[in-house]
């Protein structure tokens, strides 16, 4: 049996089925993260680190402060190491996410370790997010081209002292440099297809408008974490008046937060969800647009489960966990032509895929999948095989990952 660390920043991430599942096997597993708490998973005792900013931090020069934030993170975690490593726990294997820094240092506490790291992203000037979008980001300067490249230091780093890597899909392996690239696995994190499945019996609750969704209404759900551009909520809002002439007793239901994970902020004392909300409001009968927040994993399940159509638009960047589990639940999906979701979706095979920028596109595909819903039920079905045969989290993933792992 094999002593394990995961370390990931916010304990599990994409390590919640994978950390349990070798403690349940056998494997002394210690994960090691900075939510105060962590999520309580049998068999694998947690950690926290906390960083502590020097008031010397305040006067970094400013393309410096990404990589000091993140040579901070990467010391706590080293101290931390270092503390496990004083009473006796010395792993065979660590396996990091080095987004934040907390790979930095990992190989000069545990030298003889194998050290995994779980490669999510890696920033380029070209085929990525950067620049993608010319509404928030211009043509690249000298300026800005440095600061991309300085963004990579810390993750160059972990790579260099990395044994092997892991991405959850091609485009995310491709990212990468080439001399580095040859060494990471492609596993997807995994669905579980029999949670994530259709049922007729599906029902949503719009307490604010007195409205129960079933299966058969015409539900058009758009779901991201926050309410941003990188997830194309601008380009959704856009289409909606456009969208509401052409299937007037649609009900939109628009799941996500108000805040900002990725991209950049809005203006000081707005969000992005209003923005473009209020840039659309006029033209909108808005008690059929419902804003539902966040919601619970349970109910944005039961969301899926009602949905006609499921819109999912994304930057070229990490694919998120919600469409794959909305393909499970036999969603009928309508995406961006970007290329995380062209390594899913196959255009008129099992969903539909527009221009990501072309919100008058968007709404004509969303209306024709309303009104052909009953003969596109073949895509439904698709969508649903596409993640059961190839993503499926007990057959397929967690038993690569497991290999991947211990191999």
């Amino acid at each position: 049996m094999a002593r394990i660390l995961f370390i990931h920043q916010n304990f599990p991430g994409q390590f919640r089925h994978l950390a349990p599942a070798l403690a349940a096997d056998g494997h002394e597993v210690v994960a090691l993260g900075m939510t105060d708490k962590g999520e309580a998973l049998p068999g694998v005792r947690y950690l926290r680190h906390q960083v502590r900013v020097p008031a010397e931090a305040r006067q970094q020069l400013p393309q410096l402060k990404d990589l000091y934030s993140k040579m901070l993170r990467g010391e706590s975690c080293a101290a931390e190491l270092a503390h496990l490593k004083a009473e006796g726990f010395i792993p065979d294997i660590v396996f990091v996410h080095p987004g934040w820094g907390e790979g930095l240092f990992v190989r000069d506490v545990f030298p003889r370790a194998k050290v995994l790291v779980y490669a999510e992203y890696y920033y380029e000037s070209e085929g990525g997010d950067t620049y993608f979008d010319p509404e928030f980001s211009s043509p690249p300067g000298l300026a800005s081209l440095q600061r991309m490249r300085l963004r990579n230091t810390h993750l160059l780093h972990a790579m260099s002292a990395a044994d092997a890597g892991l991405s959850p899909t091609v485009f995310q392996r491709d990212r990468h440099p080439a001399w580095f690239r040859e060494r990471i696995r492609v596993i997807h994190d995994g669905i579980d297809t029999e949670r994530f499945r259709p049922r007729r019996d599906a029902r949503v609750s719009l307490a604010g408008a007195r409205v129960t969704l079933k299966p058969g209404d015409e539900v058009v759900t758009f779901v991201a974490r926050q309410l941003e551009p990188y997830r194309g909520y601008h380009t959704f809002m856009r289409a909606l008046p456009a969208l509401q002439r052409l299937r007037p007793n649609a009900r939109i239901v628009i799941v996500g937060a108000d805040g900002t994970s990725y991209g950049a902020a809005p203006p000081p004392g707005q969000t992005w969800k209003a923005i473009f909300r209020d840039e659309v409001a006029a033209r909108l009968d808005m008690r059929r647009v419902h804003f539902v927040g966040r919601l619970p994993h349970e109910l944005l399940t039961q969301l899926m489960q009602v949905s006609a159509v499921y819109t999912y638009l994304t930057y070229p960047f990490v694919l998120s966990w919600s469409l794959m589990e909305a393909m499970s639940t036999g969603c009928l999906i309508v995406g961006s032509r970007t290329a995380p979701l062209e390594e899913v979706i196959r255009h008129g095979e099992n969903g539909l895929l527009t221009d990501f920028f072309d919100h008058e596109a968007l709404a004509a595909t969303i209306a024709d999948a309303l009104e052909r819903r009953a003969s596109l039920a073949h895509l439904r079905e698709a969508a649903r095989q596409t993640v059961v045969d190839g993503y499926d989290l007990q057959r397929i993933c967690l038993p690569a990952q497991k290999r991947f792992v211990l191999e």
